[in-house]
């Protein structure tokens, strides 16, 4: 498949793929918060309309992000910084979220809605991430019901902007005392639940969508994926031993700034497209 592409192509998607993978391990982020962006600029540059290729940028995004998360969990796990208490925890309701949200809502939304909620969801994270709030420490993460209830939400705003959560999860946890590096750790294996059951739901939703580019399975344009893909799980374990060597409070603000970023990015993308 990646032969169809056109070579320049090819070494763009694998630099975003590099890029996205150090991100994903150093901030726990999947790379699908600078994914969706991205490709949609490069599907313009291919001709397809705006709507749909909202949609398979945060289906490919998503897709790409199966294996990020799966890089930068085992590496976090490998140091220790994993909580899978509060893993297991979430992940119920974020599959219930999931799915809900790439089977239903997913497939009926506007490409530009879903590229403003993007952008506001995006923007309330980085506001959050830049505020200090020693307090944080006194408080606790809720128990079994109120994290279900909390995953559900976080897996259905992943699975409608193509991000793995962490741009939800990060900050929620960091909220409720967890550690900086323990949250961003924890946020990449929890990514593995919800690209898991969003891809499928984009695959389904999209099975009879119309506009697509060549090579994609329902929304998920595949070459792409393939080409990403393979360059991030490269570099999601450097980008872990970065959020290890680097201070808790700079990598705060580098999570928050680069949130800041991309949402004004979409913002522009959608209120001009």
């Amino acid at each position: 498949m990646l032969a169809d592409l056109a070579p320049a192509l090819i070494v763009e998607l694998l630099a975003l793929g590099a890029l996205a993978g150090f991100l994903a391990g150093l901030l726990g982020i999947g790379g699908g918060l600078v994914l969706v962006p991205c490709l949609m600029l490069l599907l313009a540059g291919r001709q397809v309309g705006v709507d749909v290729a909202v949609k398979v940028a945060i289906a490919t995004s998503m897709a790409v992000v199966l294996f990020t998360s799966a890089s930068s969990a085992w590496s976090h796990h490998r140091r220790g910084a994993v909580r899978w208490s509060t893993v297991a925890r979430l992940a119920p309701g974020i599959v219930v979220g999931s799915a809900a949200s790439s089977l239903a809502a997913f497939a009926h939304a506007k490409g530009a809605a879903l590229a403003l909620l993007f952008a506001g969801l995006v923007f309330v994270s980085s506001v959050h991430m830049f505020a200090e709030r020693p307090a944080a420490r006194q408080r606790r993460l809720p128990g079994t019901a109120g994290q279900a209830g909390a995953g559900a939400a976080i897996g259905f705003m992943s699975g409608l902007v193509g991000a793995g959560g962490g741009f939800a999860s990060v900050p929620w946890m960091t909220w409720h005392g967890v550690p900086m590096r323990q949250a961003v750790a924890t946020s990449a294996a929890l990514a593995l639940p919800i690209a898991a059951v969003n891809v499928a739901g984009y695959i389904a939703s999209g099975a009879h969508a119309s506009g697509l580019p060549e090579g994609s399975a329902g929304y998920v344009w595949v070459p792409a994926w393939i080409a990403i893909a393979g360059a991030s799980i490269a570099m999601a374990p450097l980008g872990v031993r970065a959020a290890h060597a680097l201070p808790a409070s700079g990598l705060r603000k580098v999570f928050a700034a680069l949130l800041l970023g991309l949402s004004a990015s979409m913002a522009f993308k959608a209120l001009t497209g």
